[in-house]
């Protein structure tokens, strides 16, 4: 039964990465880079809110096959880009003019103290393990926290991508 499911899933996956192809970018220049997340379940939502929120792509960083029924459509929507290892993206992102921005609860600077560029990239990494990549090695990619008030250390990662790109959408509306 399981295998029966799998194979769904991989089909209406490829199906819908397909369709990707056609997705054009939102009315907003960010990105987000999706750093070795679990396939399961945030990938999809992730997608969902960078289609509400107008992202011009969503960079996926040795990420496998997921679900995207729980994207409802915004998978086809939103452009991906498909990376085996960071270096790619980051190469890529460099070169486009992106100015990178890593998510850890242990930066310094808080998103609400950032003025964000217009054309920002903002990383988000595994859970549990983190970005796949040591900060070091990318001196100018900035790290940037959510302020937190709880005894809880992180967030979700879906609902740190929402709002980041809130508080991006927020500092740019007035154009």
């Amino acid at each position: 039964m399981k295998k029966r499911r799998d194979d769904y899933i991989q089909r209406r996956y490829d199906k819908e990465r397909q369709r990707n192809v056609l997705a054009t970018p939102g009315t907003h220049p960010f990105r987000l880079v999706l750093d070795s997340l679990k396939p399961f379940y945030n990938p999809p939502k992730i997608f969902r809110t960078a289609e509400a929120f107008g992202a011009n792509g969503v960079h996926l960083v040795d990420i496998g096959t997921f679900d995207p029924a729980p994207a409802k459509g915004s998978f086809r929507k939103v452009p991906a880009y498909f990376h085996d290892n960071f270096d790619s993206c980051y190469r890529q992102l460099a070169d486009e003019g992106y100015t990178l921005f890593r998510l850890a609860p242990d930066a310094p600077e808080t998103l609400c103290e950032c003025v964000l560029p217009e054309k920002a990239a903002f990383i988000l990494g595994h859970e549990e393990f983190g970005c796949s990549f040591d900060p070091v090695d990318y001196a100018d990619i900035h790290s940037l926290s959510i302020p937190q008030y709880g005894t809880v250390q992180s967030l979700n990662v879906a609902i740190a991508a929402s709002i980041v790109m809130y508080e991006y959408v927020r500092q740019h509306s007035q154009d």
